[in-house]
């Protein structure tokens, strides 16, 4: 089922409007909900340099075919 961008924009446009009378209304009420932090976590990064230059490799060629420099 495919569906319009018009009507697509129109049913994000509803539900945020929902969401934010909602959020006004519970504020103007004084019975606002406490908004719960989320758990930090250390991160733990790998630094993989070869996924990093392939994966640079590919952009920037892409990016070069988009700019159309290859003949």
């Amino acid at each position: 089922m495919k569906m319009d961008k018009k009507k697509l924009s129109a049913a994000m446009a509803a539900v945020f409007a929902y969401i934010k009378t909602s959020e006004e209304a519970s504020v103007m009420s004084g019975v606002a909900e406490p908004v719960a932090e989320p758990a930090v976590q250390p991160l733990l990064v790998q630094n993989n340099i070869w996924g990093i230059s392939g994966r640079q490799t590919h952009m920037q060629a892409n990016s070069m075919m988009q700019l159309r420099m290859f003949k």
